[in-house]
């Protein structure tokens, strides 16, 4: 039996886990990143946790997988991470060196589309596409079982597709972007624009524009009209960017992460019901299901780790 260490490298928090090559997991942990405080820094309290997740677990890890934000290269380095203050970083070698044995390095959205797809929501699939609805909208694609991540590891961006020609602008400095409509940034900035033009909705009863969260529309909707304006708005266009997607690559399974797909059914049963409508040629030939995640935070550590398990998982 080999072991493994899963590393997810967040903002504030690095996780890690220890698996064995079945996909068992023997303990889990974090640490401060440091990400301000340089990559060496941030290498130095990887390492350190490391070194506590195997003493926990007792066993040595054959090699690790780290799960790292941003564009990386085939060779590991981080060619950029503005959140985490990265440029031209070289992660692999640094971590390779410190920890003693092989690294592999991937960005965290596609570690996260190979997480569920080898030990989640799509591990009954072959192809599936993972979408995360979170601050941006992010996520993977997975074909014949390989995580597909295009020309040099830059591809598959599917947040910075446009689904509204000249439409609102988004953070990549385009406008229309999946990502500027669907991501829990764009839910809650609608629901206090309605908010601030329905000063009688019941939304108000959040607590303030503050306290907006990307659940307060869904929380509403059956009660308020306002809300219930905001969830349909927002359906139509993640089911548009999810039956763009469909249509390209015709998963047989999307599978929805993030904090806005805590929601379930209330989200994921209008999704698919626009979704079984408008795909191409219909779903009696080749159907999508869209489902919910099922690996929660881990779902990125344990992506990291499958990765360097499956040597081959990653196709170009």
């Amino acid at each position: 039996m080999d072991y493994f260490l899963g590393i997810d490298i967040g903002g504030t928090f690095v996780k890690g886990i220890v698996i064995d090559n079945n996909g068992k997991l023997l303990c889990e942990g974090s640490v401060p990143s440091g990400c301000a405080e340089g990559g060496d820094k941030l290498c130095l309290n990887i390492l350190s946790l490391c070194n506590r997740l195997e003493s926990e677990a007792r066993v040595k890890p054959a090699a690790a997988g780290v799960a790292c934000a941003g564009m990386i290269s085939d060779s590991g380095d981080v060619l950029f991470a503005g959140n985490l203050f990265l440029k031209n970083f070289p992660l692999k070698e640094k971590l390779t060196n410190l920890l003693q044995i092989p690294v592999t390095v991937v960005n965290d959205a596609n570690a996260a589309a190979y997480g569920e797809a080898v030990f989640g929501a799509g591990k009954n699939f072959s192809d599936s596409v993972f979408i995360t609805l979170g601050t941006g909208v992010g996520g993977g694609i997975i074909i014949g079982g390989k995580l597909f991540t295009g020309g040099k590891g830059a591809g598959a961006e599917i947040g910075h597709t446009v689904i509204v020609h000249g439409g609102k602008k988004c953070t990549c400095g385009r406008k229309g972007c999946f990502e500027a409509y669907s991501s829990a940034t764009a839910l809650i900035r609608d629901t206090r624009t309605a908010m601030q033009n329905n000063l009688s909705s019941r939304l108000w009863l959040c607590g303030g524009l503050d306290k907006v969260t990307g659940k307060t529309a869904f929380d509403f909707a059956e009660t308020d009209e306002a809300a219930k304006d905001v969830v349909n708005a927002y359906v139509y266009n993640l089911a548009c960017g999810i039956i763009n997607l469909a249509n390209v690559f015709r998963p047989q399974v999307i599978i929805l992460g993030g904090g806005v797909a805590e929601q379930g059914e209330s989200l994921i049963a209008p999704l698919q019901k626009r979704l079984d409508a408008k795909i191409f040629g219909g779903q009696e030939y080749a159907p999508v299901k869209i489902v919910k995640a099922s690996l929660g935070n881990l779902a990125g550590a344990l992506g990291a780790a499958a990765c360097r398990i499956n040597d081959s998982s990653v196709k170009g």
